[in-house]
């Protein structure tokens, strides 16, 4: 039991810092995009003054809303939550590592994504019925690109346990994989699309022809809005981490070395403001494309996300 009771600290401080800190990313990355457009930004800590406000008005809910409604904030904050804390951020070896698959991480995402579409439709309304199909559309097209670039971390390791990957990646002999580099742009375009991010979806606008989560999630208010929006930072933070844990996984502490943690912190601080800053750079030179578009897009990333595994399966590198 005092063998456990540091990794379960360690797993607790982890899942802890992951809800806490995923606002401000979001927040980071708007202050970033805001410089980049020689605009003021609102604040660091904007997101975290935004979610008081939601958590401190009275929810607003309509008379034909089902219990399907009122349940998915809770649940699609959850399943973000659990997604972010079984990615290997901190440290390779904690109690929740054996869960850390990645083919179970993308039934997460996706247990998630159905439940916003369904609680989307349920009202009845048109924005959230278009947003709902705009939603899948994106999803069934970006998750095979995703599941492609794991299966090529996956056959580097020889193991689809996220810990695993991280370890042969970072803790052994240095390598450079030209099948990783094709699977890292794609895991990028991906990280786009399923964040609803430019160019696939614009976060910040509300028309008509062009939003496709903000459509999903207009009827909701008050502590169900709130626990929306922190899920939402809980995804870009999970899919950020999820990056770092495949493609530069080095500072990530190994299995055992406690003494790594205050560095493996440092590293995960230092990665996560050049790729909040590197995600507001795409943002600004990169122009909102027609929805009719995103099956070229995504077709794009799965192209990619195959070509590195070919790569490794031919060259085996």
């Amino acid at each position: 039991m005092e063998n456990l009771l540091p990794g379960i600290l360690l797993q607790l401080f982890q899942s802890l810092l992951v809800v806490m800190a995923a606002p401000l990313l979001t927040g980071w990355v708007v202050m970033c995009r805001a410089w980049l457009q020689n605009r003021s930004a609102a604040g660091l800590f904007q997101p975290y003054r935004l979610l008081q406000k939601l958590f401190s008005k009275n929810a607003v809910i309509a008379d034909n809303a089902s219990v399907l409604f009122r349940v998915t904030p809770y649940i699609l904050f959850g399943c973000m939550w659990l997604a972010a804390a079984i990615i290997p951020i901190l440290a390779v070896d904690l109690p929740f590592s054996p869960a850390a698959d990645v083919i179970a991480l993308v039934g997460v995402f996706a247990l998630a994504r159905m439940f916003i579409a369904l609680a989307a439709m349920d009202i009845g309304t048109a924005f959230g019925s278009l947003g709902a199909r705009r939603e899948m559309l994106v999803s069934f097209l970006a998750e095979p690109a995703l599941i492609m670039v794991l299966f090529t971390a996956s056959t580097i390791s020889h193991s689809t346990q996220l810990p695993r990957i991280v370890d042969t990646l970072a803790h052994q002999h240095f390598a450079l994989y030209p099948s990783l580099a094709f699977a890292a742009l794609a895991f990028v375009m991906v990280l786009l699309a399923e964040n609803a991010r430019i160019p696939i979806d614009n976060p910040s606008t509300h028309l008509e022809l062009t939003m496709i989560h903000e459509a999903m999630i207009l009827e909701y208010s008050a502590r169900h809005l709130a626990l929306i929006e922190w899920a939402s930072s809980l995804k870009l933070f999970a899919y950020i981490s999820l990056g770092i844990a495949l493609f530069i996984p080095h500072g990530i502490a190994g299995a055992g070395d406690w003494g790594a943690l205050p560095l493996a912190m440092l590293a995960l601080l230092l990665k996560m403001i050049v790729a909040g800053a590197g995600l507001a750079l795409l943002e600004t030179i990169l122009a909102k494309m027609r929805i009719f578009r995103a099956p070229e897009y995504l077709g794009t990333a799965f192209l990619l996300a195959v070509l590195g595994l070919l790569i490794h399966f031919l060259l085996g590198t």
